[in-house]
């Protein structure tokens, strides 16, 4: 563009952060990486990296998300944008503008880390053992979490934290350790098998899953991209359901 003056505006980097979460022994853990130089050496962060010249931010994303996971193919894996996070102190080396993705994990490999990161851990969802985090990750990894949560009342999201066959039971844990909140089995199986699209019964299919009581019966991840009723949070007023 004849006359365009690039150097007009003061450049700034573009970064991605990663909130990555998944389901171990029945509670909700995050992927966090040990800064192994400054800013911030030593303390724990979000994954993520910088945004390269020829790619998007999308796509950065996910190289970040496999290098940090060591999964070799996260084309699967569920991947949203959480929003933007731009204020201009949030990095003190220079303007830093960051796109933070919220993912899940259902099943992944020991955590190992890259870049400046000095190591990774899958560590229990529990902010008050690991703050502060670096940069504003604090912020970045509660809005990720308050929109995994959120989604679960209203999609079928939950599922994604599951092996491809999964018992109920299983799929309870889900929604307990993401919300926090004890779920009563029976309340919760009656709105499941009764919300349309949510999940589909494996004919035929079971698994022992300990105790002496018989088999559970195996689902897969239904069709459904709304539930309708929704599956909605108990409140501390009101009883789990």
């Amino acid at each position: 563009m004849r006359g365009y003056d690039k150097y007009a505006f003061e450049p700034f980097a573009v970064t991605v952060d990663l909130a990555v979460f998944t389901i171990r022994e029945g509670a909700l853990h995050v992927l966090l990486v040990e800064r192994g130089q400054e800013p911030y050496e030593g303390c724990w962060a979000l994954p993520g990296g910088f945004v390269l010249p020829d790619e998007s931010a999308e796509s950065a994303a996910q190289r970040e998300l496999a290098e940090e996971t060591g999964l070799a193919d996260v084309s699967g894996l569920h991947l949203e944008q959480v929003r933007t996070y731009s204020e201009p102190d949030r990095d003190p080396r220079m303007r830093v503008v960051s796109v933070a993705f919220a993912a899940l994990v259902a099943d992944p490999p020991k955590a190992r880390g890259g870049g400046d990161a000095a190591r990774a851990a899958w560590l229990p969802y529990s902010p008050a053992t690991y703050r502060p985090l670096a940069f504003d990750h604090d912020r970045i990894l509660a809005d990720a979490h308050e929109r995994i949560g959120a989604k679960l009342e209203y999609t079928g999201l939950a599922t994604a934290f599951c092996a491809p066959e999964f018992t109920l039971g299983e799929l309870r844990q889900v929604y307990e350790a993401v919300w926090g909140a004890e779920l009563d089995p029976a309340n919760f199986r009656r709105k499941v098998v009764g919300t349309a699209g949510l999940v589909e019964a494996i004919p035929g299919a079971a698994r022992l899953t300990g105790g002496r009581g018989k088999p559970a019966a195996l689902f897969r991840a239904g069709t459904a991209g709304a539930l309708h009723p929704p599956l909605l949070r108990p409140t501390s007023e009101g009883p789990s359901s």
